[in-house]
């Protein structure tokens, strides 16, 4: 999913808990040290637009461990509401995360994987380096109800290929709960999607009055998305569609289920302690690479024309009738980009698709890493 804010913010990226009761930024701060964060409604676009809520991220606290991002939707009628239609957008330094209650979402991306997202099952996208992707309502979908997240990765690993991975988790259960974990290990249940950073992610849903402890590394930050029904962690109240946090520390999460049943996202993990750059829909670690991808993605749809020397500008070079041979076919066969990225750095798309998204412009001030 993109960030289809046309005038997105440069995100601070703050790491840590910093509970201490009360208001903090106009979140609400539980005397158990346990963050609430209120999300806010962001359009998809369109006339008819699909609206998400989004916790992650936010002036209060832009990471939960190494997780940057999350959009929760629905449950929308899409027959009312009109369908999903998130066309071709780039993605770099990070991964997507794609779980669904109801509903499927048809993804088509550049590194050549054609998938259909059902409830429950995983759907990881590794962007890597550079890839651009779609996202469609399925056809014969009418309830539209789910969430995606992102991840950064650590600096020693975000320039990977990309790649498309798909889980069933397995259901595992005990007294008045069961879970599904899609991403880690949680609850004696582990996920074989790689992460290349200790992440967890997994469903939960509890019997009314169910209390469940999970063990957890103390090492790690965690996050319950509340997505239906009253619930408690540590203590704390987490309204519906809120985010509760908690700092590293703790071995043991309590979540307890009130009055009806509870379903919920748990996510979690090793804290990035990286400073980086998160703006739209790329994270880098500076202001000149995050415009550098901006810039060879907008080029590369036609958006801008490309900096004379470029990869690009030989292929417009070659479509302007320049025989594609010689120097110049070696040339672009093995172009890269200035900072060594292979071009193209957003890939190829099949013919017949919607109009990629362009890119905002980028701020006027220079963005600066945090973390």
């Amino acid at each position: 999913m993109s960030n289809t804010e046309r005038d997105p913010q440069e995100q601070l990226c703050v790491n840590g808990s910093q509970a201490s009761g009360g208001l903090r930024d106009g979140v609400a701060v539980a005397d158990t040290g346990v963050e609430v964060l209120e999300p806010r409604d962001v359009p998809l676009g369109g006339p008819r637009a699909m609206n998400v809520r989004r916790t992650l991220p936010q002036r209060a606290r832009s990471l939960v461990g190494a997780w940057c991002f999350l959009d929760f939707f629905g449950p929308h009628d899409v027959t009312e509401s009109g369908p999903m239609r998130i066309p071709r957008h780039p993605h770099t330094g990070l991964a997507t995360v794609s779980w669904l209650f109801s509903g499927r979402i048809d993804h088509l991306d550049s590194a050549g994987h054609w998938a259909t997202v059902r409830p429950g099952e995983l759907a990881l996208m590794n962007a890597g380096r550079g890839i651009s992707h779609s996202e469609h309502s399925a056809a014969d979908t009418t309830m539209l109800h789910g969430a995606q997240l992102w991840y950064a990765f650590p600096d020693e690993h975000r320039f990977v290929e990309p790649s498309l991975d798909a889980h069933r988790p397995e259901t595992v259960a005990g007294e008045g709960w069961e879970a599904k974990v899609f991403l880690g290990e949680l609850l004696g249940s582990r996920s074989p999607a790689r992460t290349y950073i200790p992440l967890t992610g997994a469903e939960l849903r509890l019997e009314p009055g169910a209390v469940l402890d999970i063990e957890v590394p103390p090492g790690h930050e965690h996050g319950l998305l509340s997505v239906r029904g009253a619930v408690r962690l540590h203590g704390a109240d987490i309204p519906a569609d809120h985010l509760g946090v908690v700092g590293a520390g703790p071995t043991v999460l309590r979540v307890e289920a009130g009055a009806e049943p509870v379903l919920a996202l748990l996510i979690g993990g090793e804290p990035l302690d990286e400073q980086i750059v998160m703006w739209w829909n790329f994270v880098g670690r500076s202001h000149e690479e995050v415009a550098a991808y901006r810039a060879a993605y907008q080029a590369e749809m036609g958006f801008e024309q490309p900096s004379p020397g470029s990869p690009m500008s030989l292929r417009a070079d070659a479509a302007l009738g320049a025989p594609l041979q010689g120097e110049l076919r070696e040339a672009l066969a093995d172009a890269t980009y200035e900072d060594g990225l292979p071009f193209p750095q957003f890939g190829d798309f099949p013919p017949g698709q919607d109009a990629p998204l362009p890119a905002p412009a980028l701020p006027t001030a220079r963005m600066k890493p945090r973390g």
